[in-house]
């Protein structure tokens, strides 16, 4: 190494202009370069993120991955600029980049005089870090081959020995490289291949004899070049695409695949496609991208019926195709699907059959049709239609999925003498919708006709119609005739020796009359009843002609509706108060429209019509109201409902019209009302008379008690004197007096007062200045003595009673008993 190297690695300075990247890169350098030095560091991203290629247009200097330019052998600057430039490509994208780079001589700075004291400073360049190694893949040598040296400064002052270990080395595969000890050259002996070991890590040591090591290891790192050994090849042996016929050019059929297991992103891999040949080999259908590898559309007419399948030889070729690169063949096999673009035919365009008249599902014609398209595909699969003949619906045709033909069957019957002979025309299409080849006119449908010959057989009886409906009223007497049905021989046209019956377990709703085929009623039919509620039966019916065939027909039985039910009231019982607020009467009728609502409402007493109204409020419901300020009390008022059929229901509607705020003021109460017919209540008379049965009792049980007693009275002109009173009637002493009997009442000394005790009658004692005696009668009352009730101050002397009036009041409760004693009356 030259004197000035440790000058020359500190004094270089890298200078990178401030602009955009791909631009001039200026590097301010030494005059002298020596080989291995760096030059400086270009920024490669900012000018292609993708490169793949990265050269040099000057051989002097290389450039790594990483952006560091190198020298590669030693050069001094003749002039004081030097330029080259660094080309980058992209191969996948196809894009090139340049990137200028001069080399400008640094200025030389006046050295300054250096006094003997002044330290000397030298840098040396550092040769124990190279850059990586590169060896070619498949290598033909000669081996060993020398790839790079490794060298120490440190080899000026000591005595150094190299040695290496980590893959390749020491490590699998071993012995793939070794180290001289004395020199530190790295050699390969054998060749490498790069898709097995792409590259290779060892570890350089430098130690002096004595073990010690003057450096740190140093990782050094050897990267196999790749060369182009690997033919590319398909991800799979065949490929298999479909795509439909007619399909218009430039529709993508598939794509194929190919690998290559060369070093990505380089020309060794870097693929071109293309189609070797095509079988059958005519006009080319398809096309193949050289790049990406889809197959599309080229022919804008893919027939299947006439090519159902294409072969396809296809290549693969790296290199980006070139005639030197590697090359692999596959097979690709193109089926094409069927579309309906050929519509069925018949085989022939007339046919003729024969069917027994009345015979039913029964076969008696195969047709078959033509179709181009792919077998049991929608597009082949046959769809017959009867177009013209078949009003009465008696032909049907299927399709047989086995042999693709058209199945004609009855499937009602015919009849011979109705109509000899049938002529159908029949169409048929595909299952698939019919699509329109390219360049190509719309197809017609085919059709053909089929003549039915309809033999005659000997017949039973036919009912016409097959199903008679009769209707019948609601409530009909028995034994109405509600229709007939007669058969009639289809040979001759009539019905002379025809018998009619109706086969038992059926409704027994009606009977025919086995000769005429009248039909009568055998019950009341009733909606309301039992298996009537649906309203419908079906009855079956045979006739019998003289041969003993037999014909059957169905009579359908409907119940209509009748007018059958009164209307009626929901409620007949209402209060009404003060407020006079109109009632609401509602009706109902059991039968349907139109024998029931609309209603119409009627008061059919005309004094009461007098006092009150009906209005109108909906179909079903009137209000009744007063027409006047009419007295209270309860009113029967007879109504009568009209339904819409003119049925008259009679309808007694109670109103009691009370003196009350809300109506549970009134319930039950009566009241005695002026005026005609105003009558009371059924609750109010019989109030009145149980009321007057336990009247009668008490009075009864008083008397049989104070007949038993005596009774005894203090009679006194002035209240002071003790008087003897001879009577006839014998009074109860005073150790007999029961309260319960004959109650007593201690009243203050300013006199006695009666008791009202509402509609009975109560007889009473009343001791205090003198004793009343005193008969009290619903709402007023009649005293033998009167009591003045506030004060209690007798309103006349109270002792003065004469023996007349003790009896008058004690003799019609007695009886005519017989006086066996005195009353003694003694005032206190």
């Amino acid at each position: 190494m030259a004197p000035a190297a440790p000058c020359l690695v500190l004094g270089l300075l890298v200078l990178s202009l401030c602009c955009e990247a791909c631009k001039n890169v200026i590097f301010h350098v030494p005059s002298e370069l020596e080989a291995d030095t760096l030059v400086g560091r270009v920024d490669l991203q900012e000018c292609l993120q993708s490169a793949e290629f990265i050269t040099s247009s000057d051989g002097n200097f290389k450039v790594l991955e990483d952006g560091s330019v190198y020298t590669t052998s030693a050069l001094s600057l003749s002039a004081e600029k030097k330029t080259f430039t660094i080309l980058l490509k992209d191969i996948q994208e196809k894009v090139e980049k340049k990137i200028h780079v001069s080399l400008v001589e640094k200025e030389k700075k006046t050295p300054k005089t250096r006094h003997s004291r002044d330290t000397v400073l030298k840098r040396t360049k550092r040769r124990w870090g190279p850059i990586p190694s590169v060896m070619i893949e498949n290598s033909l040598g000669p081996f060993p081959l020398q790839i790079q040296q490794v060298q120490s400064d440190t080899a000026q002052n000591y005595t150094i020995y190299y040695s290496a270990s980590g893959p390749g080395i020491d490590q699998d595969p071993k012995g793939l490289f070794y180290i001289e000890r004395e020199t530190g050259n790295i050699f390969a002996t054998r060749a490498v291949d790069r898709e097995q070991y792409p590259s290779f890590q060892i570890i350089c040591f430098a130690t002096t004899p004595d073990g010690y090591s003057p450096e740190v290891p140093l990782v050094h790192t050897i990267r196999i070049e790749d060369d182009n050994d690997n033919a590319p090849y398909f991800t799979q042996d065949l490929f298999e695409f479909c795509v439909p016929e007619n399909s218009r050019p430039g529709v993508v059929v598939g794509k194929v695949i190919a690998e290559d297991r060369d070093e990505p992103y380089t020309l060794h891999t870097t693929l071109k496609y293309r189609i070797v040949s095509q079988t059958p080999p005519i006009t080319p259908a398809f096309s193949l991208h050289g790049d990406t590898g889809v197959i599309s559309v080229l022919l804008p007419q893919l027939d299947r019926e006439l090519v159902p399948s294409y072969t396809l030889l296809v290549e693969v070729r790296d290199m980006a195709g070139q005639p030197f690169g590697l090359c692999t063949t596959g097979t690709v096999v193109v089926k094409i699907e069927d579309t309906n673009d050929n519509a069925p035919s018949f085989k022939q365009l007339q046919y003729e059959t024969r069917v027994e008249e009345n015979r039913v599902s029964v076969e008696i014609l195969r047709v078959s049709v033509v179709d181009l398209d792919e077998p049991g595909s929608p597009g082949s699969g046959a769809v017959y239609e009867i177009i013209r003949g078949n009003d009465d619906q008696a032909f049907e045709i299927t399709t047989d999925k086995n042999t693709n033909e058209g199945i004609l069957c009855v499937v009602k019957g015919l009849d011979y003498e109705t109509a000899k002979q049938r002529i159908l025309v029949i169409g048929v299409n595909n299952e698939a919708p019919y699509v329109l080849a390219p360049h190509s006119q719309q197809l017609s449908q085919s059709t053909c006709s089929v003549t039915v010959h309809v033999m005659d057989v000997d017949e039973g009886p036919v009912f016409k119609p097959c199903l008679l409906r009769l209707d019948v009223k609601e409530c009909e007497d028995i034994g109405t005739a509600i229709g007939r049905y007669v058969a009639e021989d289809p040979e001759t046209g009539n019905s002379e020796g025809i018998r009619y019956r109706i086969p038992p377990g059926q409704c027994n709703w009606i009977n025919i009359d086995d000769k005429s085929g009248e039909v009568r009623t055998v019950r009341v039919l009733d909606r309301d009843l039992g298996e009537m509620r649906r309203g419908q039966c079906n009855v079956t019916v045979l006739a019998i002609d003289r041969n003993g065939k037999t014909g059957t027909g169905t009579i359908q039985v409907c119940i209509v509706p009748g007018n059958k039910n009164f209307p009626r009231l929901t409620q007949t019982d209402y209060i009404m108060c003060r407020d006079r607020k109109p009632i609401c009467l509602t009706a109902q009728d059991g039968d349907e429209a139109p024998y029931s609502a609309p209603f119409v409402y009627r008061i059919t007493d005309r004094n009461l019509a007098s006092m009150w109204k009906l209005t109108p409020h909906d179909d079903n419901s009137w209000y009744l109201s007063p027409k006047s300020d009419i007295p209270y009390g309860i009113y029967e008022i007879p109504v009568s409902v009209i339904d819409n059929g003119g049925k008259i229901g009679e309808n007694t509607v109670r109103v009691n019209l009370c003196d009350c705020v809300t109506p549970s003021e009134c319930d039950g109460r009566t009241r005695q009302l002026s005026g005609g017919n105003v009558t009371l209540g059924l609750w109010a008379i019989l109030a009145m008379i149980l009321g007057s049965l336990l009247l009668l009792l008490i009075l009864i049980t008083i008397c049989g008690c104070c007949g038993a007693g005596v009774m005894h009275r203090q009679v006194t002109d002035d209240c002071a004197n003790h008087n003897l009173i001879i009577s006839n009637t014998e009074a109860p002493g005073e150790e007999v007096m029961d309260h319960n009997i004959i109650p007593l009442q201690n009243t203050c000394d300013q006199g006695g007062y009666g008791v009202k005790t509402g509609e009975q009658q109560t007889f009473e004692m009343v001791k205090g200045r003198g004793h009343t005696l005193e008969s009290v009668k619903g709402g007023g009352h009649q005293t033998l003595g009167s009591v003045k009730e506030g004060g209690g101050q007798p309103m006349m002397d109270t002792c003065r009673y004469s023996y007349s009036e003790w009896h008058n009041f004690t003799h019609p409760r007695l009886g005519e008993e017989s006086i066996r004693g005195h009353t003694l009356i003694k005032n206190n």
